[in-house]
């Protein structure tokens, strides 16, 4: 893998730049209700050295009744500047399953304009099966000064994505696991309507992702797009669940060099509730 720091750094990455004064790491782990793991409790016990605890279900925007929405960028900025993140850092973050909740936070960065930002390929997992050094203290934060730029062309509400679906602008790849795509599996929240977003193309988020959870080479990142039906040339618009693993093909999209893509942030939990929005079941067509 090449190391990329506005992408994907591997553990040895890591390690090597892990004292530097500028660096920043984020531990963004979160994981859905039915796993059974606290993120919280798992990051006092313990951290990469010197990590900062990114609260997904926190740092989000309060006015809206969907999940872990993105922030307005005030409250952003202020909670990273409670983090002791700021201007001239390069942020590192990382979560306990891999590659999962990480890339959500990846995504928010580059949303408000910041791009010196990788997920650690691997994750947590990674770092402890490879004997590296972990602790359990809080690190000593000093405040720093943050400016943003939000980049409002990386996020989709429903209303876009529903004129892409219909106009088929834009090829919208679906995250969620086959039988959640399909219709033929439960949604983990309780209201939801089961099936996908008409024309949507279906790439679960794991298909890029090797059994020890780092991102898989850029060869057969391209293939499993290409084998899914998905036309890179074409601007695509991620989804899943609720806008978490949507970022994990955010990531893979960003990586094979594919710039004109966007995450929808309602996902499945916005499109699943409304009666009046037209749902697929079945494979992809």
């Amino acid at each position: 893998m090449t190391d990329d720091p506005k992408t994907l750094v591997s553990t040895d990455w890591l390690a090597a730049h892990l004292k530097d004064p500028d660096l920043r790491v984020l531990d963004a782990s979160w994981y859905l209700p039915n796993a059974g793991r606290d993120a919280k409790a798992e990051y006092a016990a313990a951290h990469i050295p010197g990590a900062r605890f990114f609260d997904i279900d926190e740092i989000t925007d309060s006015r809206s009744n969907l999940p872990h929405m993105a922030p307005p960028p005030e409250k952003f900025i202020s909670r990273m500047r409670a983090m002791g993140v700021g201007d001239g850092h390069q942020v590192v973050v990382y979560d306990g399953a891999g590659i999962f909740s990480a890339a959500r936070v990846w995504w928010t960065f580059r949303l408000m304009g910041k791009t010196d930002i990788a997920v650690l390929d691997g994750g947590l997992p990674k770092w402890q099966a490879e004997g590296r050094e972990t602790e359990d203290m809080a690190p000593v934060v000093k405040d720093r000064h943050m400016t943003i730029s939000r980049q409002s062309h990386l996020v989709k509400d429903v209303t876009q994505v529903a004129h892409s679906a219909k106009l088929g602008e834009a090829v919208i790849v679906d995250a969620r696991s086959p039988g959640r795509f399909e219709g033929t599996a439960p949604e983990p929240r309780a209201g939801l309507r089961s099936g996908h977003i008409p024309g949507a193309r279906n790439v679960p988020y794991t298909s890029v992702l090797n059994g020890d959870g780092t991102m898989k080479p850029l060869p057969e990142l391209r293939s499993v797009f290409e084998a899914a039906g998905v036309d890179l040339k074409k601007p695509v618009i991620t989804s899943c669940g609720s806008g978490v693993t949507a970022a994990v093909l955010s990531l893979a999209l960003e990586r094979l060099g594919h710039r004109n893509h966007s995450l929808y942030d309602g996902s499945w939990a916005e499109w699943g509730m409304y009666d009046d929005l037209a749902v697929e079941k079945g494979p992809a067509r």
